[in-house]
């Protein structure tokens, strides 16, 4: 049976709960460690309920990225203006700080699910690159202004450097995850500014 977009306000809250719940079990267990009974039982739903809104656990899984990439993004709201070095400086700062809060425990959502599902379901591996690139669009646009604001190089390639930057953020993350140490994370964005600000004018 085909899933069903919710019509009702009951209903919306219903589907976002069961999402909730099933971000946050794929976040704690990954893909492969959660079942729909898993899901089903956290957002105390029947499975009736579940499969009127996902038709099956692939159905859910994609929800789930786009619903994973959203939280990653709301959880900085320095994005929204990253054209100064103070800007990336206190951004920089904010993502350490979310892993000290975090005891450097989870790594990057996004980039988990990058790790469990790129090479085995072409449309997952399609939704987390159009995550990462929602990512670091905010970042090469204030690069960007940055330039046209005279403080980058004229030179400098924005979109590179943004890579770069997400990059570093990245294999930061990864780092601190398994080291269980957010200074890992603070060494790579210390890299990161330095690499940067050699652009600077």
């Amino acid at each position: 049976m085909p899933a069903t977009d919710p019509h009702t306000d009951k209903g919306r809250a219903t589907r976002n709960r069961v999402l909730d719940a099933a971000a946050e079990l794929v976040f704690e267990h990954g893909v492969a460690g959660t079942s729909l009974d898993d899901v089903r039982a956290a957002a105390n739903v029947s499975k009736g309920q579940l499969y009127h809104y996902f038709a099956d656990k692939d159905d859910l899984v994609h929800a789930v990225i786009d619903r994973t990439v959203q939280q990653v993004l709301d959880a900085q709201p320095r994005l929204v203006d990253l054209s100064s070095w103070a800007a990336i400086a206190a951004w920089f700062d904010d993502l350490v700080a979310l892993q000290v809060d975090r005891h450097a425990i989870g790594g990057c959502p996004i980039g988990s699910l990058a790790g469990e599902l790129a090479e085995t379901d072409e449309q997952s591996r399609t939704q987390l690159a159009a995550g990462f690139d929602q990512w670091e669009a905010p970042i090469r646009e204030g690069l960007r202004q940055m330039q046209a604001d005279g403080k980058l190089r004229r030179g400098a390639d924005p979109a590179r450097l943004a890579t770069a930057t997400l990059a570093a953020i990245q294999g930061g993350l990864v780092l601190t995850q398994t080291r269980r140490d957010p200074q890992q994370l603070r060494i790579a964005l210390d890299a990161a500014t330095a690499y940067l600000r050699s652009f600077a004018v």
